[in-house]
């Protein structure tokens, strides 16, 4: 499973797939509750495949964020989104321990934390875990299968 059918609608709560489109807009269900919603193309809407989070050195997509979080807690739900920003700046901080302090900020750090929980309580962080695994055993492959040749 990747992130490529999963967004974050600006004024919504949670986050939501993407079910069809529509001539307006999409069709999306909401991860958490189930109910299916129609998305004008008004709505400010951002696709978690195409989120990264600042090193110091580079980018690091959104669901290799998700993986090292699922790592680390197990496969369980981590902290609440709620807990003070110090908690959460030090979570991350184990985590992730060169993201970049100056540009990833604690209402980024509590929508990750919040996006992982949701994630994690419908069973798609495990899907995620399974699939970045498996693109990195036929990436390393096709590393090797090129170096025969």
């Amino acid at each position: 499973m990747s992130l490529d059918k999963i967004v974050s609608i600006t004024g919504k709560p949670g986050l939501y797939e993407l079910k069809a489109q529509t001539r307006t807009g999409f069709l999306a269900e909401s991860l958490a509750e189930g109910k299916r919603m129609n998305i004008s193309a008004h709505h400010n809407v951002s696709l978690l495949s195409e989120i990264a989070i600042y090193t110091l050195t580079t980018e690091i997509p959104l669901y290799e964020v998700f993986v090292k979080i699922y790592d680390n807690e197990d496969g369980k739900e981590t902290i609440s989104h709620k807990a003070p920003k110090i908690e959460l700046e030090e979570f991350f901080f184990n985590v992730l321990p060169d993201y970049d302090e100056d540009r990833v900020y604690a209402s980024d750090i509590k929508k990750v934390v919040q996006w992982y929980n949701i994630l994690q309580r419908c069973g798609k962080a495990a899907e995620i875990k399974e699939a970045y695994e498996a693109a990195k055993k036929a990436e390393a492959e096709a590393e090797a299968k090129s170096e025969e040749e």
